[in-house]
């Protein structure tokens, strides 16, 4: 093994401490990656892929529009108006309002894919439903944090664009691909959770005197009254963008469909064009350098591990025995998603360098791509650390480890599915 990988191994590892102890992703993966290719004497391999990822075309289109909608539709309230109209009819529905909520969130989640996002906009109401109707707590938070995979039916997430260009495919054929496995482990974490609940008896019928108190003291952060068109908002990028793929020959940019869902929002709120206009191009920004920074700086980590040869002797380790790269697909993005709180960097690593050599070990670069990105999300709902997750514990006010404990088993098993079937 020659000096250059063995350092390498050392940057990996320290590299993991630095994430784990929650130091700046990425000022933690581009000094990584930077340190690795000037010990392997190629430093300006790491500066040649920084200039490359800041301006990948399609990512940047898709995933700052995206994000400059999702800024338009919180200044505007359309978040909440769904919210609000998707959980009044959540009443008396005992020990099946658990999964009730879940698939509230769920379809939340489609709208809303950001994790701590959609916590915020759904935990504040749903949480204390839950506590009311006699749910522990912790199962309380855990069910909201856990109904976040429907997210990946968003074009506009990030990981569906990465993975969609590395294919060079269209990013709603991507989804296409993948929709009958997402649905199915968002039905499988919520029979998981509904199952945990009972293990950990999470449930307990309320008194009588209790259940008086109806829908209107759920809910302090939604409006009492429910504009339908507010709540469709949300919803339009979508529901545009599968029309179209679906319905007609015609092709739609994400960007194009997040112009009008803003526009949309903008006529039906009355809202001050100008102050949704700074909201987009802030929301914009904000997309570059809090989601596109992290893949800049995975692709500098990565071909830091390229400059050095890990990369290539990963690849040849893959090629010699192939069940290894479903393997590292699924269980390294999920540990690393365990280790962080962060599903993200984990995911965007592999996927910028293994799997684009996907077809060398007998794999296609969508299934080895999304592999990662699930198992790197199941990893994060599986850590104390994830941001939504700290967030709904704050809502439910108890410790996350204690919303951990009921999580991770469901979400262990969605990683060993996964390896199976994606």
């Amino acid at each position: 093994m020659s000096l250059p990988i063995i350092f390498s191994l050392a940057v990996v590892a320290a590299t993991i401490y630095a994430l784990i102890k929650r130091y700046e992703t990425r000022f933690v993966l581009i000094t990584a990656g930077l340190a690795m290719a000037l010990f392997s004497l190629k430093p300006m391999v790491a500066f040649q892929q920084f200039d490359a990822s800041m301006t990948k075309g399609s990512l940047i289109i898709a995933i700052c529009s995206a994000m400059g909608f999702a800024a338009a539709v919180s200044l505007t309230k359309c978040d909440v108006h769904l919210v609000a109209l998707l959980t009044r009819p959540l009443r008396r529905l005992g020990v099946l309002l658990l999964p009730a909520c879940m698939l509230v969130t769920g379809l939340c989640a489609v709208a809303i894919p950001s994790t701590a996002g959609l916590c915020a906009a759904v935990g504040p109401s749903m949480i204390p439903i839950l506590i009311r109707a006699g749910f522990h707590p912790a199962i309380s938070a855990a069910a909201i944090v856990c109904a976040t995979t429907p997210a990946l039916f968003n074009p506009g997430v990030a990981h569906n664009v990465f993975v969609a260009k590395l294919a060079e495919m269209e990013i709603m054929d991507l989804i296409g691909m993948f929709s009958l496995p997402l649905v199915g482990f968002s039905l499988a974490i919520i029979v998981g959770l509904t199952i945990v609940c009972f293990v950990y008896r999470d449930y307990k019928k309320p008194a009588a005197s209790s259940e008086s108190s109806d829908e209107p003291e759920m809910a302090e952060n939604l409006p009492k009254k429910v504009n339908i068109l507010y709540a469709a908002a949300p919803l339009v990028p979508v529901a545009l963008l599968l029309y179209v793929s679906l319905c007609t020959t015609m092709k739609m940019s994400v960007a194009t469909a997040m112009i009008i869902g803003t526009i949309y929002a903008l006529l039906v709120t009355r809202t001050n064009p100008a102050d949704v206009t700074k909201k987009f191009f802030d929301g914009m920004g904000k997309g570059y350098a809090n989601i596109l920074g992290i893949i800049i700086a995975a692709g500098v980590f990565a071909a830091g591990l390229k400059a050095a040869g890990v990369i290539d002797l990963l690849v040849q380790a893959l090629t010699s025995a192939n069940e290894l790269a479903r393997i590292g697909g699924a269980f390294g993005p999920y540990l690393m998603g365990v280790l962080t709180g962060s599903g993200d960097a984990a995911a965007f690593a592999f996927n910028e360098a293994v799997t684009p050599h996907a077809a060398e070990f007998g794999m296609t670069i969508p299934s080895l791509g999304y592999l990662a990105v699930i198992a790197g999300s199941f990893g994060r709902l599986s850590s104390p650390l994830c941001g939504g997750l700290i967030l709904v514990a704050g809502i439910a006010a108890v410790e996350p480890l204690e919303i951990v404990k009921r999580t991770a088993p469901v979400m262990l098993l969605m990683v060993i599915g996964a390896y199976f079937l994606v």
